[in-house]
């Protein structure tokens, strides 16, 4: 048996799945809220124990076998829920707890607290296992591209132009490669190595690295880093956590150099101000100048803001930036300005997630006296591509227009074109490997789910007739499954199964789950009610339900994982005479 919990706002779906050795051969749910009484509980059990009591399909040998197993594992469930320490562990852990191979050192005894506690240590151990056998690496180009002939071409004084040349003069201008490797040692030591080589105008340098970093406690950590390049470098950095709510992190740096030792220290103190807000307070002082930087970055659902103040030497400035996420669209739009004595930055761009561990990004810079820049991002797991695009030394018009169009356009183009196809197929093969994968499996589902149907159904006609007889909530026709897209509205009529794709009809399932004319629905997947299963995995289902109430005809049509009430108003069907 598993039993496995759906943690929505205010309701707690508990499913009860019965295993075999390759198929999962039912579903059920107690529905009952996360705060359930005892006397709810016992409710809910002794309702599905009327429903599927063997004693009640005696008649029928096969039926009698079915019920009984189904009768078993419902019992079982309701002693897990009625156990005060069962049901502690099934509250902290889930199905997780309840697993006897792996869990051993969780007595059943413990207060939810320390299972709780007893679980992070697991799981800290096992990341850490798993970070010993991963290297980690993580690497970045930049190609930095000067295209200022596009629309300011310079002309040399003494220069006699006779004639422009019809391909404009787009160069490379710098480039940078960096990449670094991890090597757990320990699980308390990890050694990284890095390399960075790069190149601007002609001139290049480059450098590696190596560090150990010690987990010295629970609370800090210390590194040391050696390495050569420009000379001989040796730095130190020490983290350490001062409370619950504030840490530090120190860092100090030696440079040898042909002209002498070059010191460098950096110090950044962090302060999380509440749930979403962090206030980060940094000092730098070395030969490259010296600095005070307060930060504040505030993180929530919608919105990813980050506000900066600098003063200092060789440069002091303000700036703020501002991220909108768009979950539902998997894109994140910026916006950012920034005043200093270098200058004026304004920053303005979109960042879209083109798979799971990929995602492309464009932006526009406009700053005096920088000009105008584009900028393209392309991010693949942990490496990561950037061209920034030079491409006017004014803030000009077309420049402007250009940089912002051009993207949009090509994304467009470059989505309808290629992306689209690709996606599609891929979902396609996909949903037909699955289909092959689990035909079997889905066929005992629906042979398991007619056979609930059959034990259902003395259960459906009684709480039909008592519903009918006080003009209640009759269910008259209920499907589930992929629906049309053009039959997904209220105004569905479903009278013919054989016109959907891809549904089953689930009317006597959902009239016995209506009690004193009111059918709820949690926030779950209908497939795990009782009498259902998936008739298309992989796919956006719905339920549509037609039902008289009041002797009026009501008809609606839910997402799959939407809760509902029934009855209501607004699923009343009008005349249409």
């Amino acid at each position: 048996m598993v039993i496995e919990t759906e943690n929505n706002q205010s309701n707690w779906t508990i499913e009860i799945r019965f295993l075999s050795s390759r198929v999962i051969t039912g579903h059920f749910q107690l529905k009952v809220s996360r705060q359930a009484s005892l006397e709810e509980i016992n409710s809910a059990y002794r309702r599905f124990s009327r429903m599927f009591h063997p004693d009640k399909h005696s008649t029928d040998p096969n039926k009698q076998k079915w019920a009984e197993q189904i009768f078993n594992k419902v019992k079982e469930a309701y002693e897990v829920l009625s156990d005060s320490h069962k049901r502690a562990i099934y509250d902290t852990l889930g199905k997780r707890g309840l697993e006897v191979e792996g869990w051993e050192v969780i007595f059943r005894t413990r207060t939810p607290r320390e299972i709780r506690e007893e679980y992070e240590r697991l799981k800290r151990e096992r990341e850490e296992r798993r970070l010993q056998q991963s290297a980690n690496p993580r690497g970045s180009i930049t190609l930095s591209i000067n295209a200022t002939d596009l629309f300011m071409k310079y002309y040399d004084e003494y220069d006699i132009i006779e004639e422009s040349p019809i391909i404009p003069s787009i160069e490379v201008s710098g480039m940078t490669i960096q990449q670094s490797i991890d090597a757990p040692v320990t699980l308390r030591n990890t050694m990284t190595l890095s390399g960075n080589i790069s190149t601007q105008n002609g001139i290049g340098t480059g450098s590696i690295n190596m560090s150990n970093r010690h987990l010295s406690s629970e609370k800090g950590w210390t590194e040391v880093e050696f390495g050569i390049g420009n000379g001989p470098l040796l730095g130190c950095k020490i983290f350490r956590t001062l409370s619950r709510l504030m840490f530090l992190n120190c860092g100090t740096v030696l440079q040898f150099t042909p002209r002498g030792v070059s010191p460098s220290f950096v110090s950044t103190l962090a302060l999380q101000l509440d749930a979403h807000s962090v206030g980060y307070l940094t000092c730098r002082a070395g030969a490259q100048g010296s600095s005070m930087t307060s930060i504040y970055v505030r993180d929530s659902e919608k919105y990813h803001t980050n506000t900066a103040i600098q003063i200092g030497n060789p440069h002091s400035f303000i700036s703020f930036n501002m991220m909108r996420k768009l979950p539902q669209h998997d894109m994140k739009l910026r916006l950012a300005v920034k005043f200093g004595t270098f200058g004026a930055i304004a920053e303005y761009g979109a960042e879209k997630k083109v798979s799971q561990n990929s995602s492309v990004s464009a932006a526009v810079m406009l700053g005096v006296p920088s000009g105008v820049m584009l900028k393209l991002k392309w991010t693949c797991s942990t490496q990561t591509i950037v061209v920034p695009i030079h491409l006017c030394e004014e803030v000009m018009p077309s420049p402007v227009f250009y940089a912002t169009v051009v993207p949009l356009v090509s994304w467009l183009v470059l989505k309808k074109l290629i992306l689209d196809p690709i996606a599609r197929e891929r979902q396609e093969r996909d949903r037909q490997r699955s289909m092959e994968a689990n035909y079997e499996r889905l066929q005992e589902m629906q042979r398991q789910a007619r056979a609930t149907v059959e034990l259902m159904r003395e259960t459906y006609s009684r709480i039909r007739s008592e519903e009918e007889k006080k003009k209640g909530l009759v269910i008259l026709k209920a499907l589930y499954g992929k629906l049309p897209a053009e039959q997904t509205g209220d105004g569905v009529s479903p009278e013919s199964p054989n016109a959907y794709s891809e549904v089953i009809d689930v009317t006597i399932p959902i009239q016995c789950l209506v009690k004193d004319t009111r059918l709820e629905l949690l926030e779950a997947s209908k497939s795990e009610l009782p009498g259902f299963y998936d008739p298309c995995v992989g796919d956006d289902k719905h339920l549509t339900i037609q039902y008289m109430f009041h002797n009026m005809l009501h008809c609606c049509t839910v997402s799959d994982k939407e809760a509902i009430v029934l009855p209501r108003n607004n699923h009343r069907v009008k005349n249409r005479s």
